[in-house]
């Protein structure tokens, strides 16, 4: 039987529009598979804070956060500058992979012209490399992952988790606690195909001396790379039934996620049975 793909949503009634932080939402209301919920204002997701304004700031201090976890690495930082600081709140860097690394990758993806990038990215090697890059961060990155869980079973809530664009690093980071959480794996691909609506993708940066500039089949080529399909996702979920057999295994043996702490990240995360 075919998959349905879950529908993109527009801005939601509530949901707040910063100006300068993309792809800012709380996870909370998931449900989970025995009946409770994502509990609203412990566990949010957006793009990088390195650009909001003194509003975006105001906004997000009053969530009342303890941590942000800030998935990108050196070059993310190098290009976009630090997060902003939010009074009283502690900012753990835990890099991973960007899924389309590379410092060479992301020069042809700025600069290239049309030919290379057709050879780059074309004729499905773009959404190729995307599925690719969720299966290795779900393989190599158990560590990280590990850290992250541990860390909100703890003390680290309420959290804010961020990449650069929000959807790929910290989207399968979003995932994987929601794994954890035992969230209905349908509600997780829906929220996760929320990244993939205009308001909240990522703005694509072409060198202002490209060839071919913002050409319309140079933004097709490169769309796949900020797209929030769920194809992608899927590739991690089936990575961790394959390579682990089942999410309780790949949790417990995977992320050395204890029965014990898990509980605790419950009790801290989900509404009340």
């Amino acid at each position: 039987m075919t998959q349905q793909s879950p529908q993109v949503q527009p801005l939601e009634p509530g949901e707040p529009e910063l100006t300068e932080v993309r792809n800012f939402r709380d996870v909370g209301g998931l449900p989970t598979t025995d009946g409770r919920a994502v509990r609203p204002g412990t566990l949010f997701r957006s793009g990088h804070l390195a650009a909001a304004t003194e509003s975006d700031a105001a906004f997000l201090s009053g969530l009342g956060l303890h941590t942000v976890f800030d998935f990108r690495n050196a070059a993310d930082a190098k290009v976009e500058g630090p997060d902003v600081e939010l009074p009283g709140v502690r900012n753990v860097n835990i890099p991973l992979s960007d899924p389309a690394d590379g410092k060479e990758f992301w020069r042809m993806v700025h600069e290239g012209d049309l030919g290379t990038l057709r050879d780059l990215l074309g004729e499905g090697r773009a959404a190729a490399r995307m599925a690719s890059s969720y299966r290795r961060m779900v393989v190599e990155r158990t560590a990280e992952h590990s850290r992250v869980l541990h860390s909100l079973a703890e003390d680290s809530v309420p959290a804010l988790m961020h990449c650069a664009a929000g959807k790929d690093r910290a989207g399968l980071s979003i995932a994987v606690t929601l794994l954890a959480l035992d969230v209905e794996r349908g509600a997780i691909e829906a929220d996760y195909v929320k990244s993939g609506a205009p308001h909240r993708r990522y703005r694509v940066r072409r060198s202002s001396t490209a060839p071919d500039g913002t050409a319309p089949e140079v933004m097709e080529l490169l769309s796949p790379l900020f797209d929030a399909r769920v194809e992608y996702l899927r590739a991690a979920f089936d990575t961790i039934d394959t390579t682990w057999g089942s999410v309780d295994t790949y949790l417990t043996e995977g992320l050395r996620l204890a029965p014990a702490t898990r509980e605790r990240l419950k009790d801290r995360l989900l509404t009340e049975g």
